[in-house]
Protein backbone atom coordinates (compact mmCIF):
# COMPACT_ATOMS: atom_id res chain seq x y z
CA UNK A 1 0.00 0.00 0.00
CA UNK A 2 1.19 3.16 -1.25
CA UNK A 3 0.86 6.20 1.27
CA UNK A 4 1.20 10.01 0.40
CA UNK A 5 1.52 13.46 2.42
CA UNK A 6 1.18 16.84 0.69
CA UNK A 7 1.49 20.22 1.35
CA UNK A 8 1.70 23.22 -0.76
CA UNK A 9 5.40 23.05 -1.55
CA UNK A 10 5.89 18.93 -1.08
CA UNK A 11 4.47 15.62 -2.11
CA UNK A 12 5.76 12.62 -0.93
CA UNK A 13 4.80 9.04 -0.94
CA UNK A 14 5.51 6.00 1.32
CA UNK A 15 5.39 2.15 0.73
CA UNK A 16 3.82 0.11 3.87
CA UNK A 17 6.35 -2.45 2.95
CA UNK A 18 9.68 -1.41 4.69
CA UNK A 19 7.81 2.05 5.70
CA UNK A 20 9.95 2.90 3.11
CA UNK A 21 9.79 6.52 1.12
CA UNK A 22 9.41 6.51 -2.33
CA UNK A 23 8.79 9.98 -3.56
CA UNK A 24 9.61 13.47 -2.71
CA UNK A 25 8.30 15.83 -5.30
CA UNK A 26 8.56 19.57 -5.45
CA UNK A 27 5.11 20.64 -6.24
CA UNK A 28 5.94 23.86 -7.80
CA UNK A 29 9.07 22.58 -10.05
CA UNK A 30 7.67 19.01 -10.18
CA UNK A 31 11.05 17.83 -9.50
CA UNK A 32 11.69 14.27 -8.17
CA UNK A 33 14.39 14.31 -5.45
CA UNK A 34 14.20 10.67 -4.78
CA UNK A 35 15.65 8.03 -6.86
CA UNK A 36 13.13 6.01 -8.74
CA UNK A 37 14.27 2.58 -8.12
CA UNK A 38 15.17 1.37 -11.28
CA UNK A 39 16.46 -2.42 -10.63
CA UNK A 40 19.43 -1.91 -13.31
CA UNK A 41 21.15 -0.34 -10.86
CA UNK A 42 19.41 -0.46 -7.66
CA UNK A 43 16.01 -1.65 -6.77
CA UNK A 44 14.93 0.25 -3.81
CA UNK A 45 14.46 4.13 -2.84
CA UNK A 46 15.10 4.73 0.56
CA UNK A 47 15.35 1.56 2.40
CA UNK A 48 14.82 1.66 6.57
CA UNK A 49 18.15 -0.50 7.88
CA UNK A 50 17.34 -2.27 11.37
CA UNK A 51 18.02 -3.81 13.54
CA UNK A 52 21.50 -4.07 12.05
CA UNK A 53 23.31 -1.60 9.47
CA UNK A 54 25.38 -3.24 6.95
CA UNK A 55 26.49 -7.19 7.18
CA UNK A 56 27.67 -8.97 9.93
CA UNK A 57 30.52 -11.22 9.65
CA UNK A 58 29.12 -14.47 8.43
CA UNK A 59 25.69 -13.20 8.49
CA UNK A 60 25.56 -14.20 11.91
CA UNK A 61 26.01 -13.06 15.49
CA UNK A 62 25.93 -15.01 18.70
CA UNK A 63 23.67 -13.89 22.20
CA UNK A 64 23.33 -16.07 24.86
CA UNK A 65 24.99 -18.83 24.17
CA UNK A 66 22.56 -19.45 20.56
CA UNK A 67 23.73 -18.78 17.15
CA UNK A 68 21.60 -16.47 15.01
CA UNK A 69 21.49 -15.08 11.45
CA UNK A 70 20.40 -11.69 10.08
CA UNK A 71 20.62 -10.86 6.48
CA UNK A 72 22.61 -7.25 5.48
CA UNK A 73 21.08 -4.48 7.17
CA UNK A 74 18.70 -6.63 8.89
CA UNK A 75 15.01 -7.50 7.77
CA UNK A 76 12.57 -4.42 8.57
CA UNK A 77 13.02 -3.16 5.24
CA UNK A 78 11.14 -6.29 3.86
CA UNK A 79 7.99 -6.20 6.58
CA UNK A 80 4.79 -4.93 5.96
CA UNK A 81 4.31 -1.69 8.64
CA UNK A 82 0.91 -0.82 10.16
CA UNK A 83 -0.25 2.67 9.98
CA UNK A 84 -0.80 3.30 13.65
CA UNK A 85 -1.55 7.75 12.42
CA UNK A 86 -2.01 9.70 10.10
CA UNK A 87 -2.74 13.35 9.98
CA UNK A 88 -2.71 16.12 6.76
CA UNK A 89 1.36 16.15 6.97
CA UNK A 90 2.25 13.42 9.18
CA UNK A 91 2.45 9.99 9.57
CA UNK A 92 3.56 6.99 11.62
CA UNK A 93 4.48 3.42 10.87
CA UNK A 94 5.03 0.93 13.24
CA UNK A 95 6.56 -2.64 12.87
CA UNK A 96 6.40 -5.15 16.11
CA UNK A 97 7.48 -8.45 16.63
CA UNK A 98 6.51 -11.36 15.22
CA UNK A 99 7.24 -15.13 14.92
CA UNK A 100 9.31 -14.53 12.00
CA UNK A 101 11.45 -11.94 13.44
CA UNK A 102 11.65 -13.56 16.76
CA UNK A 103 13.24 -16.29 15.47
CA UNK A 104 16.00 -13.72 13.97
CA UNK A 105 15.99 -11.57 16.64
CA UNK A 106 14.93 -12.39 19.79
CA UNK A 107 13.37 -8.80 21.54
CA UNK A 108 10.10 -8.10 21.84
CA UNK A 109 10.24 -4.50 20.19
CA UNK A 110 8.30 -1.57 18.31
CA UNK A 111 9.82 0.14 15.74
CA UNK A 112 7.87 3.54 14.71
CA UNK A 113 8.61 5.67 11.61
CA UNK A 114 7.53 8.52 11.31
CA UNK A 115 7.36 11.53 8.41
CA UNK A 116 6.13 15.08 8.67
CA UNK A 117 6.13 17.89 6.10
CA UNK A 118 7.18 21.20 7.63
CA UNK A 119 6.65 23.77 4.65
CA UNK A 120 9.96 22.94 2.19
CA UNK A 121 11.47 20.19 4.97
CA UNK A 122 10.64 16.39 5.26
CA UNK A 123 11.43 15.22 8.48
CA UNK A 124 12.09 11.62 9.20
CA UNK A 125 11.62 10.12 12.47
CA UNK A 126 12.37 6.93 14.46
CA UNK A 127 11.37 5.68 17.99
CA UNK A 128 12.75 2.28 18.58
CA UNK A 129 11.13 0.71 22.10
CA UNK A 130 12.37 -2.07 23.85
CA UNK A 131 9.42 -4.21 25.18
CA UNK A 132 11.14 -6.85 26.56
CA UNK A 133 12.74 -7.42 29.97
CA UNK A 134 16.31 -7.65 29.48
CA UNK A 135 19.04 -4.83 27.45
CA UNK A 136 18.12 -5.01 23.21
CA UNK A 137 21.59 -4.58 21.33
CA UNK A 138 20.26 -2.23 17.80
CA UNK A 139 21.18 -0.57 15.43
CA UNK A 140 19.60 1.89 12.97
CA UNK A 141 20.16 3.40 9.92
CA UNK A 142 18.65 5.70 6.99
CA UNK A 143 19.75 4.37 2.99
CA UNK A 144 17.99 7.60 1.01
CA UNK A 145 18.72 7.90 -2.89
CA UNK A 146 19.14 11.05 -4.21
CA UNK A 147 18.18 11.19 -8.31
CA UNK A 148 20.92 12.85 -10.06
CA UNK A 149 19.30 13.91 -13.24
CA UNK A 150 22.93 15.76 -14.76
CA UNK A 151 26.20 14.28 -15.06
CA UNK A 152 27.32 13.06 -11.91
CA UNK A 153 30.19 15.57 -12.20
CA UNK A 154 27.82 18.15 -12.29
CA UNK A 155 27.25 16.96 -8.49
CA UNK A 156 29.07 17.63 -5.14
CA UNK A 157 28.32 17.81 -1.39
CA UNK A 158 29.19 20.35 0.80
CA UNK A 159 29.98 19.68 4.12
CA UNK A 160 28.88 22.15 7.53
CA UNK A 161 32.33 22.17 8.77
CA UNK A 162 36.09 22.58 7.47
CA UNK A 163 37.03 18.67 8.18
CA UNK A 164 39.74 15.49 7.77
CA UNK A 165 37.02 12.90 6.59
CA UNK A 166 38.66 9.41 7.80
CA UNK A 167 36.47 6.30 5.60
CA UNK A 168 36.93 2.60 6.60
CA UNK A 169 37.08 0.69 3.37
CA UNK A 170 34.75 -2.23 3.38
CA UNK A 171 36.62 -5.02 3.00
CA UNK A 172 33.77 -8.36 1.55
CA UNK A 173 31.26 -6.18 2.99
CA UNK A 174 32.93 -5.79 6.63
CA UNK A 175 34.85 -2.83 7.84
CA UNK A 176 38.49 -3.12 7.53
CA UNK A 177 41.55 -2.03 9.86
CA UNK A 178 42.64 0.35 7.37
CA UNK A 179 41.95 4.34 6.96
CA UNK A 180 41.54 6.03 3.82
CA UNK A 181 41.34 10.20 4.27
CA UNK A 182 38.47 11.97 1.92
CA UNK A 183 39.94 14.97 0.80
CA UNK A 184 37.43 17.68 0.83
CA UNK A 185 37.84 21.01 -1.14
CA UNK A 186 36.53 24.42 0.68
CA UNK A 187 34.03 21.84 2.36
CA UNK A 188 33.03 20.06 -0.57
CA UNK A 189 32.99 16.31 -1.83
CA UNK A 190 33.22 16.65 -5.97
CA UNK A 191 31.06 13.58 -6.94
CA UNK A 192 33.02 11.21 -9.22
CA UNK A 193 32.92 7.60 -9.69
CA UNK A 194 36.31 7.07 -8.87
CA UNK A 195 35.56 7.24 -4.95
CA UNK A 196 32.97 3.86 -5.10
CA UNK A 197 34.76 1.55 -6.73
CA UNK A 198 35.51 -0.23 -3.60
CA UNK A 199 31.56 0.25 -2.17
CA UNK A 200 31.19 2.98 0.02
CA UNK A 201 32.38 5.82 2.10
CA UNK A 202 32.29 4.89 5.74
CA UNK A 203 32.81 7.15 8.34
CA UNK A 204 32.69 6.35 11.74
CA UNK A 205 32.64 9.84 13.08
CA UNK A 206 32.14 13.17 11.02
CA UNK A 207 32.06 16.78 12.70
CA UNK A 208 29.43 17.90 10.49
CA UNK A 209 26.01 16.90 11.52
CA UNK A 210 24.70 18.75 7.76
CA UNK A 211 25.40 17.97 4.10
CA UNK A 212 24.05 19.83 1.38
CA UNK A 213 23.68 18.45 -2.42
CA UNK A 214 25.33 20.90 -5.15
CA UNK A 215 24.28 20.65 -8.56
CA UNK A 216 26.54 22.51 -10.61
CA UNK A 217 27.78 24.57 -7.35
CA UNK A 218 23.83 25.36 -6.63
CA UNK A 219 22.73 23.79 -3.73
CA UNK A 220 19.08 21.57 -4.23
CA UNK A 221 18.71 20.26 -1.02
CA UNK A 222 20.39 20.63 2.61
CA UNK A 223 20.64 16.86 4.30
CA UNK A 224 20.50 17.27 8.50
CA UNK A 225 21.53 14.15 10.70
CA UNK A 226 22.45 15.40 13.76
CA UNK A 227 21.29 12.59 16.11
CA UNK A 228 23.68 10.13 14.15
CA UNK A 229 26.92 9.28 15.12
CA UNK A 230 27.89 7.31 12.24
CA UNK A 231 27.34 7.80 8.40
CA UNK A 232 27.90 6.61 4.96
CA UNK A 233 27.50 7.75 1.28
CA UNK A 234 26.94 5.36 -1.57
CA UNK A 235 26.18 4.84 -5.21
CA UNK A 236 27.34 2.30 -7.73
CA UNK A 237 29.43 3.21 -10.49
CA UNK A 238 27.35 4.36 -13.60
CA UNK A 239 24.22 5.12 -11.59
CA UNK A 240 22.18 8.45 -11.54
CA UNK A 241 21.92 8.47 -7.95
CA UNK A 242 23.85 9.42 -4.51
CA UNK A 243 22.78 7.65 -1.26
CA UNK A 244 23.55 9.68 2.19
CA UNK A 245 23.02 7.70 5.08
CA UNK A 246 23.04 8.47 8.75
CA UNK A 247 23.49 5.53 10.85
CA UNK A 248 23.53 4.65 14.03
CA UNK A 249 25.90 1.47 14.10
CA UNK A 250 27.86 0.36 11.18
CA UNK A 251 28.95 -3.17 9.81
CA UNK A 252 30.96 -5.47 11.60
CA UNK A 253 34.47 -5.00 11.41
CA UNK A 254 36.62 -7.87 10.18
CA UNK A 255 38.06 -8.44 13.43
CA UNK A 256 34.33 -8.86 15.07
CA UNK A 257 33.79 -11.84 17.46
CA UNK A 258 30.52 -12.17 16.58
CA UNK A 259 28.76 -11.04 19.93
CA UNK A 260 26.15 -9.00 19.53
CA UNK A 261 26.09 -7.35 22.98
CA UNK A 262 30.10 -6.39 22.31
CA UNK A 263 29.38 -5.34 18.58
CA UNK A 264 31.42 -2.35 17.26
CA UNK A 265 29.10 0.49 17.46
CA UNK A 266 26.53 -1.03 18.77
CA UNK A 267 23.26 0.49 20.92
CA UNK A 268 22.30 -1.41 23.96
CA UNK A 269 18.72 -0.28 25.11
CA UNK A 270 17.44 -1.26 28.34
CA UNK A 271 14.61 -3.07 29.70
CA UNK A 272 11.15 -1.23 28.95
CA UNK A 273 12.98 1.88 27.15
CA UNK A 274 12.81 3.87 24.12
CA UNK A 275 15.03 5.86 21.56
CA UNK A 276 14.36 8.35 19.31
CA UNK A 277 16.40 10.02 16.81
CA UNK A 278 15.56 11.76 13.52
CA UNK A 279 17.25 13.39 10.15
CA UNK A 280 15.79 15.92 7.84
CA UNK A 281 15.81 16.49 4.14
CA UNK A 282 15.15 20.36 3.48
CA UNK A 283 13.85 20.94 -0.28
CA UNK A 284 16.39 24.14 -1.30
Amino acid sequence: MTATLSNSILTIAINSKGAELISIQNNLTKREYLWEGNPEYWGKHSPILFPVVGTLKNNAYQLNGQNYTLPRHGFARDCEFEIISQEAHKIIFSLQENTASLAVYPFAFELQVSYALIENELVVGYLIRNKSQSTMPFSIGGHPAFALKNAFTDYSLLFEKEENLISYPLENDLISDKTAIVQLQQNALPLRYSLFEKDALVFKSMASKQIQLLENNVPILHFKYPDFPHFGIWTKVGAPFICLEPWLGYADTVAANGNLMEKEGITLLEANSEKEISFSVEII
